[in-house]
């Protein structure tokens, strides 16, 4: 009977004479017997899998990270990648790797130093008269630049170029054509062809051509001879064919094309600064027929445009563009080659940044940059190795970095264990606070003198009291150095120690610049007619009004620090909070009172920051960049002076003296210079820090091994979880099943 009930779970319950839950416990238990090998290899499995890293948390396919791939990530979608438009620096970030202007940066010297990219020599500089006779610079009305260009530099594969048996393989195109595509992949035919110094002509005429709407072509319309012309001119232009314009058929005065290789520009009277410019993307090479490409009709509504699919020379192209998930440069098959420079400093050769001096670049295959909107993932994927290099948070800064006793920056252990590097600029930038020259309060009165000095007194109290080495503390975790001037490091004109310092706030004391007292600042303040800061008018504090555009929980402790600062001397502040879009209308109309504003430099030239308070370039009166609306008689003819010098010590004087008339005017509080920290691990190298340069990634390299080695080690798999789940799973199910044979040796009694 026994053996038959064990066996016979294959007859009907009544026949074998047992109850329906014997079976049915015979059957459970049946089943546990076959499936649990079955459970065991999954568990066994997964397991193994788990000590697979690649496999179980890595976001990239296996054996990536051996690759010579650099990761990294982008925080905000680019919108133009067209260099006749595109003036942001997240939308630089990728174009500058692919557009070649004809001049940049050198990688490693400072000061910024511009040398040839697709030049063979540095621009000749010839100065005119207006019968075209060469002239001193002093002299002259005109400014003409010759560049001649490298032979031999060629365009990325692209279907533009395509051609066949009856010329280009993709124009003209119908509609019905283009049914079937969707993106540039859809092009399955590409062509290239040689750079020539045409190609960086029709740039030039793209800024002027009014409906690119480039972003310079105001400024350039000013210098370039004939651009303004053509501007007018451009308006009333008609397509050639279909929707294009071919601007190869129209010309602009200064610019002129010699031969394949060479080309002149020329501008109005003298502006060394113009190279600077050539340094820029503006002023990168287009050919003619990628934008007679774009620019057939259907393209733009399937999102094939110049804004989305740049052609340049560079060393890499843009194979992957969905800013809603990720950006990828590949290495450009074209890429002319360059060389990794041989010439750098002491510090350059000492930290391994002269490595890989004379070998070609660039030295990575290809650049994925993730999007990533929060900062915590981005963080938390840097800690992993899964990016190989990244910026800090305020949140994660303590996790980060520690200061020493002498006030130093360093990695924290924890960091330092990792073989993270650290690298800090300080930024060709300032932050400051304004006051508004042509309020009655905090600018005086134009024509009284008498009150002009009691403004600027008040004006002076107020920065002497403006404790900004507090503030680079507190609300930047100390990233940031003091400015004693208007001009960052790294800026012709600018000193440091000593030699810069502010001797209107600061007296030097021990090595090191000291703030003058509050006890000063409220003893000025008293000269300026305001004792203990109570206005003579109403006996009362005297009340001044501080713009912004901050608002809410976030800015409330930096709002309440500003009214301390001016606390100290019995001032009350009232801040009036607005949009952006009301507070630049008060800064053109003049009616904020006090603000704050910041400016990051355009190029390394001391021009680009003293025109801030230029008189001519006023916010109310030429709507222009002087927010603080200043204006000194001496102060604009030297700066009319020194815009066209070059960089001598007769140029230092100058800029010493504007620099001592802001000093004592005090139109700004100066405020800081940013500094940038930068972290990246051991396998990312040439990770220098460049501030003008954009191009940079052909310098960098990666250590694909040790990448993969290290992130294998930190990002183990924790087992121990899936140990104790599968104990307390036995546990659980082992009375179940000493239940279940209990019940079954019953019923077969």
């Amino acid at each position: 009977m026994i053996e038959a009930t064990r066996g016979g779970h294959g007859c009907h319950p009544k026949a074998c004479n047992l109850p329906e839950s014997s079976i049915l416990i015979k059957d459970i238990q049946r089943k546990i017997r076959l499936l649990w090998p079955q459970l065991v290899l999954i568990f066994a499995a997964g397991f193994l899998s788990a000590c697979d890293n690649a496999v179980l948390n890595s976001p990239y396919p296996a054996n990536a990270p051996k690759q010579s791939i650099f990761y990294s990530s982008f925080t905000e979608r680019p919108k133009h990648l067209d260099p006749a438009r595109s003036y942001s620096s997240n939308e630089w970030a990728f174009i500058s790797q692919i557009y070649e202007p004809p001049l940049q940066y050198h990688f490693l010297k400072r000061p910024y130093v511009l040398e040839p990219l697709t030049l063979k020599t540095m621009p000749i500089v010839t100065y005119l008269d207006d019968k075209g006779n060469l002239v001193s610079a002093e002299q002259a009305l005109y400014t003409e630049y010759e560049l001649s260009l490298k032979p031999g530099i060629r365009f990325q594969p692209h279907p533009a170029f395509a051609r066949n048996q009856d010329g280009y393989r993709y124009w003209p195109m119908s509609e019905s054509e283009l049914t079937d595509k969707y993106t540039l992949d859809d092009f399955t035919e590409q062509g290239d062809r040689e750079l020539t110094a045409e190609d960086y002509v029709y740039q030039i005429k793209r800024l002027a051509y009014v409906p690119n709407h480039s972003p310079v072509a105001g400024l350039m319309s000013e210098h370039i001879v004939g651009f303004a012309d053509f501007m007018k001119s451009s308006k009333n232009l008609k397509p050639s064919q279909q929707d294009w314009v071919d601007l190869r058929d129209h010309s602009i005065e200064g610019v002129t094309l010699v031969d394949r290789y060479t080309w002149r520009i020329r501008i109005h009277k003298t502006y060394p600064q113009f190279e600077y410019w050539l340094a820029m993307n503006f002023f990168a090479p287009m050919a003619w027929e990628v934008e007679r490409f774009y620019q057939q009709p259907g393209m733009e509504s399937r999102n094939i445009t110049l804004n989305w699919y740049p052609v340049g020379t560079g060393p890499f192209v843009l194979t992957e563009n969905n800013p809603n998930l990720r950006m990828v440069l590949s290495k450009n098959p074209n890429f002319h080659g360059e060389r990794y420079p041989t010439e750098g400093s002491v510090v350059d050769r000492n930290s391994g940044m002269l490595d890989d001096a004379g070998k070609v670049m660039p030295f990575i295959d290809m650049a994925i940059y993730s999007l990533e909107k929060e900062a915590i993932p981005r963080w938390n994927k840097f800690l992993q190795g899964y990016y190989d290099n990244s910026g800090i948070a305020s949140d994660s800064f303590d996790q980060a970095i520690q200061f020493g006793a002498s006030g130093d920056a360093n990695l924290t252990d924890a960091m330092a264990e990792k073989g993270i590097q650290l690298s800090t600029a300080v930024e060709t930038s300032i932050f400051y606070m304004g006051f508004n020259m042509k309020d009655p309060v905090v600018g005086g009165d134009l024509n009284d003198p008498v009150d002009q000095l009691r403004a600027q007194k008040l004006r002076r109290a107020i920065a002497m009291a403006f404790d900004w080495e507090e503030y680079i503390s507190i609300f930047l975790n100390g990233r940031g150095e003091i400015a004693h001037g208007p001009l960052p490091p790294g800026i012709f004109g600018y000193k440091e120690g000593e030699a810069g310092l502010n001797r209107e706030l600061y007296k030097w004391q021990n090595g090191a610049p000291k703030r003058k007292s509050i006890d000063q600042a409220k003893l000025l303040l008293a000269e300026a007619g305001y004792p203990e800061g109570r206005d003579p008018t109403t006996g009362s504090a005297l009340i001044l009004y501080y713009d912004t555009t901050q608002s809410g929980p976030g800015a409330k402790s930096l709002l309440q620090w500003y009214r301390n600062q001016f606390e100290k001397l019995g001032i009350e502040l009232i801040i009036r909070s607005s949009d952006y879009n009301r507070f630049q209308e008060k800064m053109m109309k003049g009616s904020a009172q006090i603000f704050s504003w910041g400016w990051n430099a355009d190029y390394p030239d001391p021009e680009n920051f003293l025109f801030l308070l230029h008189g001519p370039n006023g916010k109310v009166d030429a709507k222009g960049e002087n927010a603080a609306n200043f204006s000194n008689a001496e102060f604009d003819r030297l700066f009319d002076q020194m815009k066209s010098m070059p960089n001598t010590d007769e140029r230092q004087q100058v800029i010493d003296r504007m620099v001592e008339i802001l000093r004592e005017e005090s139109p700004w509080l100066f405020g800081f210079f940013p500094r940038a920290y930068s972290l990246h691990h051991a396998w990312y190298r040439n990770a220098l820090p460049h501030l003008m340069a954009n191009n940079t990634l052909k310098y960098k390299r990666i250590d694909g091994d040790l990448r993969s080695q290290q992130q294998l080690a930190w990002n183990q798999p924790v087992i121990w979880p899936l140990l104790v789940l599968l104990g307390l799973l036995i546990l659980v199910l082992y009375p179940a099943i000493r239940d279940y044979r209990a019940r079954q040796r019953r019923a077969a009694r």
